[in-house]
Order: structure tokens, then sequence, then C-alpha cells
């Protein structure tokens, strides 16, 4: 069974050398001013917008990882066209991009069945907060397996769980896929990023409740609980929201990437 393209041509190119023109783009951006931090990240958080939009914060997040060393990802995101309990992962043999098809990581699929007894809620793999991210994969990480993870309504803790046993594995890294806060003007949307960003920072539990409107909170709030247990650093790379690429400032979108390290 193969994971299908849902939002290529949508979300993001179906050309691949335009994905690529995208990426090179943003990398030249970034290296005008900024200068990539030299960390080997064990998790990252990304946003999943268009491209034309959240591109530029997620490429960040993904050339860092490029350094990490890790051969094996999983990919954890919300399900924003399918309701149901838990988590979902399926059984896929390969990850299709416009550039070319992302093998995925049997044994850890096999893995994590039988030690969280994960079922496969198909409907939900037409997620575009997991999909999004595989053409960057392809792109930096290409001789990478992984696996995709959609949640529906679940508990933190037991995405946490899930976090933790990737964590304990050397070679296995872990992308958090969320957007921060939807719709408001840019003024009330980075008051309310803000609140997420410090306590992504801070991995600070009680403080992502005060406020933070990312739509993907749950796999954030799992990824900080893990955080903490393993001691892990985190670093903030990117923040902005939509009004970046668009101009407009009445009806923003928040974009956030940041990498967690020992």
């Amino acid at each position: 069974m193969k994971r299908e393209m849902s939002v290529a041509g949508a979300f993001y190119p179906n050309d691949p050398d335009e994905i690529k023109r995208y990426f090179n783009q943003f990398t030249n951006l970034y290296d005008k001013n900024l200068t990539l931090p030299d960390i080997k990240a064990k998790a990252v958080i990304v946003p999943h917008a268009g491209y034309i939009y959240s591109g530029f914060t997620a490429n960040v997040a993904y050339r860092v990882l490029k350094n990490s060393g890790l051969k094996k990802f999983v990919v954890i995101g919300p399900s924003h066209r399918v309701s149901f309990h838990g988590a979902s992962l399926c059984e896929f043999e390969t990850y299709k991009t416009p550039l070319g098809e992302l093998n995925s990581s049997t044994e850890l699929l096999d893995d994590l069945k039988q030690e969280f007894n994960l079922s496969c809620f198909a409907d939900a793999h037409h997620e575009h907060s997991t999909e999004v991210q595989f053409p960057f994969i392809k792109h930096y990480l290409d001789n990478v397996s992984i696996l995709e993870i959609v949640y529906g309504m679940a508990d933190p803790k037991q995405i946490s769980e899930i976090i933790d046993y990737l964590l304990s594995k050397d070679d296995t890294g872990i992308i958090i896929s969320t957007d921060l806060s939807h719709f408001y003007d840019q003024k009330t949307a980075n008051q309310l990023d803000n609140i997420c960003i410090d306590a992504v920072k801070n991995l600070d539990l009680r403080g992502i409740h005060e406020g933070c409107e990312a739509c993907g909170i749950i796999g954030v709030e799992a990824m900080i609980i893990s955080a903490k247990k393993a001691g892990l650093h985190v670093n903030i790379l990117d923040y902005r929201t939509s009004a970046d690429a668009s101009g407009d400032k009445d009806r923003v979108v928040g974009y956030l990437s940041s990498c967690f390290y020992a």
C-alpha cells in the first residue's frame, strides 16, 4: 500500500523543479541575513501551510535536521478532515512525493503497532499537516525512511509515550507538525503566538494552555512532556505569519519552527 499524494498542486507544487526553486529561494533568503545553528536535532516543530506562506519557516528546520545523522523519522500531525479518537498509523510501504518516493520504516512500524496497539484510520491519511513535510524530507534527508502518525481526539500523554519510545532510539527523529493562531489581525496573532513560543522555549506545560491556539497543540504538548523527561534543550528557529508573504495583516496565520537537542 502506497501513501498517495492528496494536496500536491495545492499546498505545494506538483512540479519537482518548482519545489526545488522554493527550497533554494528560502535558503538564499535565510543565508543573506542569518547563520544556520550548528545543532544535531532529535526533533523539530514545523508548520504545515502552503509553501508560499510557511515554507520558509519549515525550510530552516529541515536544513538543521540535515545535519542530525538520523536515519528514520516519524511525522506526527493533527487530523483536519476526519474526526476520530486516538492516533492512526497505517502500513504504507512507500510515501509518494513529486521528488520521488520515500520508503517506510517497516521495522519501526511493527514495533510501534505492537507497543502501542495503534490502528489505521485510512481516511485520516489524506492529511496535509503531515504530507507537506514529505517533499522537505525527500529533498534534505533523502536516504531516510519515515512513518506518518495522524492523531484525532487524543490525550497528549498518549502521544508523548510514543515520542518517548522514539527518542530512546539513537537513529530516529521526530517531526511535529502544527500551525499557530488562525485569522486574527497581526498584533493579536503575535500576542497569541508568543504564548505558544514561550511555552515551547521554556518547556512550560502550564503556559501552553494560557492562550496558545496551535491547531496541533496536542502534538506540541506531547513533545514538551517528552522533552522535559529527556532533558532536551530547545532552539526557536523561526517565527512569522502569513502577512510576511501576503502583506495582509488583517487575517493572518502564525508559523513556528523549533528544534530539540541533547
